[in-house]
């Protein structure tokens, strides 16, 4: 059966029939600052510093300097909320999306009368056209360089090979029809359509997509080796919806865009521009990334030359605070996906799940649930975390635990830690590989093993029993009992 999710307003619908996965106000709130001021403390969950917790959705109704906007905030901001809006068990995502990349089904074009994100129309030569009038794109810190898009789906093809694919990039607001785009190099195929492009003196179409089914912003994380160049994340998204995308043609460049999205910029990627990422505030920071500190500002980054902008009727702007859950669900459940398939193929039936812990923003740190079911499996679970390195430059530690710890508890990870761990023992160090650039830590100041920034120390964390040791560390067995006889409302595991 089809889930009935199919865009952002659908989404908001089902969320709004489950208790505790949504609330929505009135109350004027300023975008700059304020909005994600509010949010910190309802709902964002991740790496955001404390006070915060992990809450609803959140719709805000009433934006100042903006009548009439509505913008949403943290639909993807709890495990749980992704289960619901994916219709999964939120533990079996990962094999969920394993599935869906197995079985894609390819993007549909539509015509005009399908385009709703075309339902109202703002054209660059239009008098007073301004991209930060239109946009209520929020700041998430007083430090912030400008109002982000920090949710857009930018989809692009290849200039030569006509490859289509779709990712997410931060985008800072810079003037009346000017956007900044921050690709990590060699880490997205859009980045890749850029280099053709400008290498041929030619500038980038791009359409982005702000507002779409979660399902869409869910696939676009993948990344190679699941997807290489040339794979189009959108057919993961069909596949998770036993439908296919649909889009539509742009109206002032020639490229697609997501026919359902509440909002929708085209513009091209600029050859041979480029200006700091701060341009307009000169704070010298761009905005919180998923690692928990606020990033500097990119000296030289390239510059979207907006179009046009359409939108459905009474759109509703979707955002992120950049190291919330939100961070965690988007970019840690693919890699999950990613991780189980690789260690299938080369070990069938011993890695039972993963999780790419909230503490990591879904990156840094992966738990591997191994099973040890013969002799022989002792040291197999060390190389299923070396095919999780080799696969993830941005995987920083990984967790090893047996099947009796939840990988999804790191309470449960970290009392396996305490009793099943020798630090003399189980603690695997690889140093002078490539590790991710917005880790702080990763730099030459940190350790004289550090070459250069972003080459660092990936670590492993054993925290398996020896296979000939399982008998001595069988945990405390308790009756397995419905506690609902007892408690009728008891809604816990």
């Amino acid at each position: 059966m089809e889930n009935q999710v199919y865009d952002l307003r659908s989404a908001i619908e089902l969320l709004k029939g489950i208790p505790g996965q949504y609330i929505e106000t009135d109350v004027e709130v300023d975008p700059i600052d304020e909005l994600s001021g509010v949010y910190r403390h309802i709902g964002s969950g991740g790496t955001v510093k404390r006070p915060r917790r992990l809450g609803p959705a959140m719709t805000f109704n009433n934006i100042k300097g903006h009548p009439g906007a509505r913008v949403h905030i943290g639909l993807l901001a709890s495990r749980t909320r992704v289960g619901h809006l994916l219709g999964r068990d939120p533990k079996q995502l990962g094999f969920m999306l394993n599935e869906a990349v197995d079985h894609p089904v390819a993007p549909v074009t539509v015509g005009a009368d399908k385009a709703l994100c075309q339902e109202v129309v703002y054209r660059a030569e239009d008098e007073g056209f301004d991209i930060r009038k239109i946009l209520p794109a929020p700041t998430n810190t007083p430090d912030d360089a400008g109002p982000y898009l920090t949710l857009g789906m930018c989809y692009a093809h290849d200039p030569e090979t006509g490859a289509h694919d779709v990712t997410i990039h931060r985008m800072c607001l810079q003037g009346p029809d000017e956007l900044t785009i921050y690709m990590v190099p060699g880490a997205r195929h859009i980045g890749h359509f850029y280099e053709v492009a400008e290498a041929r003196g030619e500038a980038l179409p791009i359409s982005i997509s702000i507002g779409v089914d979660p399902a869409i912003e869910v696939s676009t994380c993948f990344e190679p080796p699941t997807t290489p160049l040339g794979y189009d994340e959108l057919s993961i998204a069909g596949a998770l919806r036993n439908r296919p995308v649909e889009l539509a043609p742009c109206l002032t460049i020639d490229e697609l865009c997501i026919a359902n999205a509440e909002y929708v910029i085209e513009g091209e990627i600029l050859p041979n521009v480029r200006i700091p990422e701060d341009r307009e505030s000169g704070s010298g920071f761009a905005m919180p990334e998923f690692p928990g500190y606020t990033g500097p500002a990119v000296p030289e980054i390239p510059v979207i030359k907006v179009k046009a902008i359409t939108t459905r009727k009474d759109p509703i702007f979707q955002t992120c605070i950049g190291p919330s859950e939100e961070h965690t669900s988007m970019a840690g459940i693919p890699t999950e996906a990613s991780m189980l398939s690789m260690v299938e193929r080369a070990m069938p039936g011993k890695l039972k799940n993963v999780y790419c812990s909230s503490t990591g923003g879904g990156k840094y740190l992966a738990v591997l649930q191994f099973c040890k079911s013969q002799p022989s499996d002792e040291g197999r679970q060390r190389q299923a975390a070396l095919l999780a390195f080799s696969a993830f430059s941005e995987l920083k530690h990984v967790f090893l635990v047996d099947e009796d710890v939840d990988p999804f508890d790191m309470e449960d990870v970290l009392w396996a830690m305490n009793t099943r761990f020798q630090g003399d023992a189980d603690v695997v160090a690889i140093p002078g590989v490539r590790c991710h650039p917005l880790d702080p830590s990763n730099d030459p100041s940190m350790s004289p093993s550090i070459r250069e920034h972003g080459i660092a120390c990936k670590t492993i964390f054993d925290c398996t029993v020896p296979y000939s040791e399982k008998h001595r560390f069988v945990r405390a067995r308790f009756m397995d009992v419905d506690p609902k006889h007892w408690v009728p409302d008891f809604d816990g595991e």
